[in-house]
C-alpha cells in the first residue's frame, strides 16, 4: 500500500498476477470437479484459493480469486469458461438491440463476493487484498467477438463502423465494472486493479478517442474510497502514458518496456508495477536473479515500485521458483 502511494518502504513489495491459480498443485486439488465459474461463486473456495499463494510464497498482497467475466455472468449473460479456450459468449453483442443483455449490476448479484472478502480480510490480517475487474474494452471484446480473439476484427469493426453504439456499449460496461469494484472495496479490498488485457491491440489515437472515457469513468467512480487504483494491460508500451492519464495511481508495465523508460512515458505522480518476463522463471536461478536485478536497477529512483511479473504466472511454472523470487526481491531491496 505504501509503494502504491509512493511512500518509503522497508523493501520492494511483491505479488504476482495469477498467483492464485493454475501453477499451484494445492489449487488444482481444491478445484477438482468444480468449474471455474462455480469456483468463483463459492466463498469457501475463493477464500482458500486466494490465501494459498500468500501462505506458500510470502507475497506482500493477496489478489481476490475471480475472473473478469464474473460480473457479466452475474447479470445474466449466457457465457461459460471453456477449458483450453476461455470465456465463450452464447449470443455476442453486435447490434443496438443486443445491448438489452446488459443490465445494471447490484450488490445482491454478487453477494458471494461480499461474503468471501469478509472471510478473507479476517484471515489476511495486515496483508492487503487487491480486488479486480476487467476493463470496459476487454469485456466489450469478449462480448462482441463471442470469445477470445487474436485480431479483434468484430470489435474493431463495431468501434470504427458504429462509434455511437460502441460508446454506449463501453459506457454501460463502465457502470457494471465500477459497481463490481465498489462491492469489493466496500467489503474490505485495500486496492483494486483494472485489467485491460486486450487493449494493446489499439493505437494511442483509438485508445484516447474510443476507450479512455470509459476507463476514466471507472476510476473516477471509485476515487472517493481512497484506495490505490492499478491499471494493467498487455502489449501497452505505446499506451502507458494514457493508461495513467485514465486515472490510475499505479501503472502496470509488461516485460517489453524497461521500467525507467516506462516512467518516462507515464510521467511523474504515478507508481509503477512490474515487470519480469514470466518465462524467465523457467530458466536457472542465476538467470532469474540476473533478470530480476535488471528490473530492480531500472526501477531505481522510481517514485513507487511494486515488483510483479510482466503478465500472469504461466500454468507450468514451478511454484518454488516463485517462492525463491519473492525471497530474493525482499532480501535484495531491504532498506
Amino acid at each position: 500500500m505504501r509503494a502504491c502511494r509512493r511512500e518509503p518502504v522497508p523493501h520492494t513489495p511483491v505479488w504476482f498476477m495469477r498467483q492464485a491459480g493454475r501453477s499451484l498443485p494445492e489449487y488444482r486439488k481444491v478445484r477438482e470437479g468444480t468449474t471455474m465459474l462455480d469456483s468463483c461463486m463459492r466463498p469457501d473456495l475463493v477464500t482458500e484459493i486466494t490465501l494459498q499463494p500468500v501462505r506458500r510464497h510470502n507475497v506482500d498482497a493477496a489478489i481476490y480469486f475471480s475472473d473478469i467475466v464474473v460480473p457479466l455472468k452475474a447479470i445474466g449473460i449466457d457465457l461459460d469458461i471453456k477449458p483450453g479456450v476461455g470465456p465463450v459468449v452464447e449470443r455476442p453483442i453486435r447490434s443496438r438491440a443486443d445491448l438489452a443483455q446488459l443490465r445494471d449490476l447490484t450488490p445482491q448479484d454478487v453477494s458471494y463476493v461480499t461474503e468471501a472478502i469478509g472471510m478473507l480480510t479476517g484471515e489476511l490480517g495486515a496483508t492487503p487484498l487487491i480486488g479486480f475487474a476487467g476493463a470496459p474494452f476487454t469485456l466489450a471484446s469478449y462480448l462482441v467477438e463471442g470469445g477470445p480473439s487474436r485480431n479483434h476484427e468484430h470489435t474493431k469493426a463495431l468501434m470504427y463502423g458504429d462509434p455511437q453504439l460502441w460508446a454506449d456499449l463501453l459506457d454501460r460496461l463502465s457502470d457494471i465494472t465500477a459497481a463490481f469494484l465498489k462491492v469489493q472495496i466496500e467489503a474490505g479490498a485495500s486496492a483494486v486493479q483494472l485489467f485491460d488485457s486486450w487493449v494493446g491491440a489499439l493505437s494511442p489515437a483509438d485508445y484516447r478517442r474510443s476507450v479512455m472515457p470509459a476507463s476514466r469513468k471507472v476510476f473516477e467512480a471509485v476515487s472517493g474510497y481512497g484506495v490505490p487504483r492499478i491499471h494493467f494491460g498487455v502489449g501497452t508500451g505505446e499506451l502507458l502514458g494514457l493508461l495513467g492519464e485514465a486515472g490510475a495511481d499505479v501503472v502496470g508495465v509488461d516485460w517489453r518496456v524497461p521500467l525507467d523508460e516506462a516512467a518516462r512515458r507515464v510521467g511523474p505522480g504515478k507508481a509503477l508495477q512490474g515487470n519480469l518476463d514470466p518465462a524467465v522463471l523457467f530458466s536457472t536461478q542465476d538467470a532469474v536473479e540476473a533478470k530480476t536485478d535488471e528490473v530492480l536497477a531500472a526501477a531505481d529512483g522510481l517514485e513507487g515500485h511494486v515488483f510483479n511479473l510482466g503478465h500472469g504466472v504461466l500454468p507450468t511454472t514451478d511454484p518454488d521458483a516463485l517462492t525463491r523470487l519473492v525471497e530474493y526481491v525482499h532480501t535484495r531491496t531491504a532498506r
